[in-house]
């Protein structure tokens, strides 16, 4: 479970699609602040699915061969080959002329931002496919174990690293954070879809591998 979970954790902090809100929010005026607004947000979204998750599994995790078990294999298997798929989608379209896209409304009101939307659009913007990953997961846990609790912790925390260490350095180091940011977009603008195909591939191959392991052994 504990590497499953930091696996996961380290794709949905690493996600570029999903960490550019994030950086353009903190780049804006009042940035700190819209930051850590949604910095809050992404990470009530994941403690409301783990609560929402141990919540129905009543911290009484389905046995190994259970359906209910099988089903959380069955599920992460087909997410991992979603995530691959993806992967190879976007490995055929690298190099390609991409169609000019409409800014996003949130984008070109950013300056304007108040902390309640910025709150709100971060579990918009989150991976969902990877937390759902985290959950066939996470629905295994057993509170009554201090390991399991750990991974889950971890789990919360890994996945909210990235957001949380650039609010922390844009809060004590303004000038050098914003520099700093501005470099991250120019470097994800010019290798974000080489990050998503490698990425989606490595956890969506780690994900099948993982859940045909234990499918098998079941």
């Amino acid at each position: 479970m504990l590497l499953d979970l930091i696996v996961i954790g380290l794709a949905i902090a690493l996600d570029p699609i999903s960490l550019t809100p994030f950086l353009l929010i903190l780049a804006s005026t009042r940035g700190v602040q819209k930051g850590a607004a949604f910095m809050l947000g992404w990470l009530a979204s994941i403690a409301i699915v783990i609560a929402g998750t141990l919540l129905v599994t009543g911290s009484n995790p389905p046995k190994p061969s259970s359906a209910p078990s099988i089903a959380a294999l069955v599920v992460k298997l087909l997410i991992g080959i979603g995530l691959i798929y993806y992967a190879m989608r976007q490995r055929r379209k690298m190099g390609q002329p991409k169609p000019h896209k409409k800014t996003p409304k949130w984008q070109t009101g950013i300056e304007n931002m108040s902390l309640w939307f910025a709150a709100i659009l971060a579990p918009v913007t989150q991976p969902w496919g990877l937390v759902a990953a985290g959950v066939t997961v996470i629905i295994k846990a057993d509170l009554a174990s201090a390991q399991d609790v750990v991974a889950v912790v971890l789990f919360a925390l890994i996945a909210t690293s990235i957001i949380i260490t650039l609010e922390l350095y844009a809060s004590f180091r303004p000038e050098r954070a914003q520099e700093f940011i501005r470099r991250i977009r120019s470097w994800i603008g010019a290798h974000s879809d080489q990050v998503v195909v490698i990425l989606f591939l490595v956890v969506g191959l780690y994900l099948v591998g993982s859940s045909i392991y234990y499918l098998s052994t079941s």
